[in-house]
């Protein structure tokens, strides 16, 4: 039985909880599976704001309450401790399936339930989907390109991926994933939306997150030494989370969208080198660079081409780097000052 919150500052995860009926007023009710995490959070708090009637369901194997504690008192909210792996009966108008670890380190701590989190999760919400015709988004990766052999990466790209590396669980998890979301869309007329999402930074991601930017700025404001893997010359395109969130929504919301999946991420191409430069100046961090050797597997190069929302969605990321990672510096500022944390050993995050 999954458990819930009620609707205040100190929830419950204890309480047992009834399926939730169908919502009876013209408010569309949507559940965010993964709610509770980085991206999913935020999208919770557009989805409010728009007047929806909000559900987050979550394990908090990753996400984490303090990420939503905010919404219980807009009397639209719902918290429903939960893993996808499990099925759910919920009556809902639109779902959106968040529900996945994205840091390599901490899908990589138990590739097996990533997997399963990724297929059997997605199969539980695409039943869910069916049997209340609901309409669905699926947040794909850039991660579903690997180590890209073609620059920048169109959605035609098929992928450059080891299917037996230590990042596989995640990688060909998403790729099932998007396999079952076309299948269940020709197969049962499900209206599906799948979005490759590129690197996405912002406030709420974790100290402990393990990706590059956190990595970079949590070591900056400590003033350890900046852990660059390889050379440093690897290239990331960073897309703010306002600017992502933006692009998820209006997949979401346009009238005719192709059932295959479309990009969403910032075509700015940065080095790894030019982030860590770029953070030590926002920073005014003492930190030198130390180099490490590149982990198993991790691309070389990554940039979307984003054509197709250009001309579908009319979208394209407004947040610069500089502007994003000045928000981004301010969050975990204040994230650590609370915290008191001590400082992290990144010796196995990767980006």
């Amino acid at each position: 039985m999954p458990k819930a919150c009620n609707h205040n500052r100190e929830p419950s995860l204890n309480e047992d909880t009834k399926p939730l009926g169908r919502s009876s007023d013209r408010r569309r009710r949507v559940l965010v599976a993964g709610g509770a995490g980085f991206l999913g959070s935020h999208l919770c708090d557009r989805l409010i704001t728009l007047g929806n009637e909000v559900i987050c369901v979550d394990s908090l194997l990753t996400g984490s309450v303090k990420n939503i504690d905010h919404l219980f008192d807009s009397g639209n909210f719902h918290f429903i401790q939960h893993d996808v792996i499990d099925p759910i009966k919920i009556e809902v108008d639109e779902i959106y399936n968040l529900a996945c670890a994205a840091s390599p380190p901490r899908y990589q701590n138990d590739p097996v339930h990533t997997t399963k989190t990724c297929v059997i999760g997605a199969i539980n919400l695409l039943n869910l989907a069916v049997s209340c015709n609901a309409k669905i988004f699926q947040a794909s990766t850039s991660e579903v390109y690997g180590d890209p052999q073609v620059h920048p990466q169109p959605e035609s790209y098929w992928g450059n991926v080891n299917s037996f590396g230590p990042r596989a669980c995640y990688d060909e998890g998403k790729r099932c994933a998007e396999t079952l979301f076309f299948d269940y869309h020709a197969r049962h007329g499900v209206d599906t939306r799948i979005a490759r999402i590129f690197n996405t930074y912002g406030p709420r991601m974790s100290p402990q997150d393990g990706r590059v930017v956190s990595n970079f700025i949590v070591q900056a404001l400590h003033g350890d030494d900046i852990t660059i893997y390889g050379d440093g010359l690897q290239t990331r395109s960073f897309c703010y989370i306002d600017d992502l969130i933006d692009g998820v929504l209006r997949l979401m919301n346009v009238s005719e969208a192709p059932a295959g999946p479309v990009n969403l991420g910032n075509p700015v191409e940065f080095n790894l080198r030019e982030l860590a430069e770029l953070v030590l100046d926002l920073t005014g961090s003492p930190s030198r660079f130390v180099q490490r050797p590149l982990p198993v597997d991790d691309p070389r190069q990554r940039r979307p081409d984003i054509a197709l929302a250009e001309r579908l969605l009319d979208w394209r990321p407004g947040v610069s780097l500089q502007e994003g990672l000045q928000r981004t510096v301010a969050h975990f500022e204040r994230e650590l000052s609370q915290r008191r944390t001590a400082p992290l050993d990144m010796a196995e995050a990767v980006s």
